[in-house]
């Protein structure tokens, strides 16, 4: 599909940035299993980061990408507060940057009508575990998840783009595994332990504001 010429070869450039990327960071790991579910939350924080680039240059054309690559990822909404980064909120975005441009709006309106329908069947399983929490300035949020031995775990924190978030690791005996505190908004942490257990996720809010905070774990 081709939406905007120039711009929207810029939007699959950066797509195909992120996901070399992410293909080399596991690629050290290539004796633990990367399950659809970790493969899934990869693709969201992709979605993620290809949205911000979109904002920041005014591009319609990457915020539909990054709804289609959201759209593709089904997740499993534990407890918590509504999911801020969505398909349908970029295709809102998406629409308020396309003016009367017909192409981009027959983009948005193709793949708005199948998320009305819902997701049928994914490449990503059941898709990662998705948790929303608002956050204080200076405020942590510390909780547990199941790692599997000999399985990647991968935890992904979403900001809202208000403040920098950092993201920590801890085995069951509160050792540091993984942290990202590189200050952007979505701190990513993954991890391939032999034996399976507890690990600890601290996620940080590092502002002077209020933020919510979008997490995602296989």
């Amino acid at each position: 599909m081709r939406i905007g010429g120039r711009t929207w070869i810029g939007a699959g450039l950066a797509v195909s940035l992120f996901f070399g990327a992410a293909a080399a960071a596991v690629a050290g790991q290539e004796a633990a299993v990367q399950t659809p579910a970790a493969r899934g939350v990869t693709q969201v924080l992709t979605a993620a980061e290809l949205a911000a680039w979109g904002r920041e240059r005014g591009d319609a054309g990457a915020l539909i990408m990054a709804a289609r690559l959201l759209a593709e990822v089904p997740v499993r909404a534990a407890d918590g507060e509504p999911a801020f980064l969505t398909a349908t909120s970029l295709l809102d975005e998406a629409a308020a940057l396309a003016g009367d441009n017909p192409g981009l709006i027959d983009a948005i309106d193709r793949l708005r009508d199948p998320l009305t329908r819902g997701v049928r069947s994914s490449a990503f399983g059941a898709g990662p575990v998705l948790t929303v929490k608002s956050l204080q300035a200076r405020e942590s949020w510390v909780f547990d998840v199941e790692a599997r031995g000999g399985e990647i775990l991968r935890v992904a924190a979403i900001g809202d783009g208000d403040t920098n978030i950092d993201l920590t690791v801890r085995d069951a005996r509160g050792t540091v595994i993984c942290r990202d505190g590189f200050g952007d908004h979505y701190p990513v942490c993954t991890v391939s332990p032999r034996t399976g257990g507890r690990m600890r996720v601290d996620i940080v809010n590092r502002g002077d504001v209020w933020t919510k905070v979008q997490v995602l774990s296989n």
